[in-house]
């Protein structure tokens, strides 16, 4: 009988996933508040419903009878996800271990616990009470991140020598951004970021591959790009590959994709934070295929569906790289030069905006202006091949 898969949310990160089920031969049900949702179109049924509404979903899941739930590269319905698993006894984390798994505070909590390395913490709702920890707890720089967010939202480094009101009006800017309006405070990690591609199935951490990051300077840290294999030495990738295992037993989330966050300072691993759930920024859903040979996307859906994922690599490792436009802030009065995109090399690409748009400064990954994703023999020819079309394609502000 033909699998039944409802996949929560239906935006252009949640696309792949979409496709990638109905190749399957998997009846989808794509469910989204928005009606204009590009990925409505292209599953087999499509629902508008207010997707972090557990009633609201639990009655649809039901009446479409449904086999499994997956909610790609997104945090806001992870909770109504983990209450279908329960409800209707499906493959896949628990509501307990969703929101352990997108509430920063309880998280942080969860890895002390089971001894996974992770930055000084703490969780406040008070900026007053926050600035005294920072002044007493912290010697040395800090950040604070929105509780329960994701995408580089509401997240500012914190320097020593930071003025009260300076840091007051982070917090608040941070706890505007917060689901929970509260805000972490934590012990600032200097040193490179990367990612973790890990499938977790049937009591196993199946790393799949490690991925570098490039983020704009402080105080946002908003994601460029990303590289995968990674260029760092294997000692390094080993290391980041141990801290991330670990913080997934620590969450005890099974049965499903994780991407998690670690940055190395003085040659130790830190995680940052763990999603329980494929990596947007098409890491999951395209870069590690591409790196690998291992189709994440179909084993994400797979751990879904209560079947077991297939890890082996079934097409040829690529070097891969992504990085996005982020023109000048202002009116944008012309894109140029877009025909150096035509190149085999080229996987995808994307501009977001038309001329007459208006530019933001780039203060989280919604601010991005496009991408360009290419493959390569290396990921050290990739980078350099994704730098220079960036450069070369223009995108005039005025």
């Amino acid at each position: 009988m033909q699998k039944r898969l409802l996949v929560l949310a239906a935006g252009i990160l949640q696309v792949p996933v979409i496709k990638k089920a109905k190749d399957m031969g998997i009846y989808v049900i794509a469910a989204d508040g928005d009606a204009n949702a590009v990925g409505l179109q292209y599953a087999d049924k499509a629902v508008v419903v207010n997707i972090t509404s557990e009633e609201d979903v639990l009655r649809v899941a039901r009446e479409e009878r449904i086999d499994g739930v997956i909610h790609p590269c997104s945090e806001v319905s992870m909770n109504v996800m983990g209450r279908l698993n329960e409800e209707l006894g499906l493959s896949g984390i628990t509501k307990l271990q969703a929101i352990r798994a997108t509430n920063k505070h309880l998280m942080r909590e969860a890895f002390e616990r089971g001894n996974a390395p992770s930055p000084k913490s703490f969780c406040f709702e008070d900026a007053n009470k926050a600035w005294k920890c920072f002044c007493k707890e912290l010697p040395k720089d800090g950040i604070l991140k929105p509780s329960r967010n994701s995408g580089s939202r509401g997240i500012a480094k914190i320097q020593k020598g930071l003025s009260e009101v300076q840091f007051v009006e982070l917090f608040n800017r941070a706890k505007e951004k917060s689901r929970d309006k509260s805000v972490m405070l934590e012990q600032f990690v200097e040193g490179p970021e990367f990612s973790v591609e890990i499938i977790a199935w049937n009591g196993e951490v199946n790393v799949l591959t490690v991925t570098d990051k490039k983020t704009t300077e402080a105080p946002y840290f908003v994601e460029l790009g990303h590289n995968q294999p990674s260029c760092f030495p294997q000692y390094t990738v080993d290391s980041i590959k141990d801290a991330a295992v670990a913080g997934v037993k620590a969450l005890g989330v099974m049965n499903c994709a994780c991407h998690a966050e670690v940055k190395v300072q003085n040659g130790e691993a830190y995680i940052m934070e763990i999603g329980a759930r494929l990596g947007g920024d098409f890491i999951s859903t395209e870069l590690t295929h591409l790196s690998t040979g291992v189709d994440m996307v179909a084993a994400a859906i797979n751990c879904a569906l209560g079947i077991a994922p297939c890890l082996e690599p079934s097409e040829e490792k690529h070097g891969v790289c992504i990085r996005y436009f982020c023109p000048k802030p202002g009116k944008l009065v012309s894109i140029q030069n877009t025909e150096v995109l035509d190149d085999s090399r080229v996987y995808l690409w994307e501009i977001y905006h038309k001329e007459g748009d208006m530019i933001p400064e780039v203060t989280s990954s919604l601010c991005r202006s496009g991408h360009v994703i290419v493959t390569e023999e290396t990921p050290q020819k990739a980078i350099a091949l994704a730098e220079r079309l960036i450069n070369e394609v223009k995108m005039e502000t005025v």
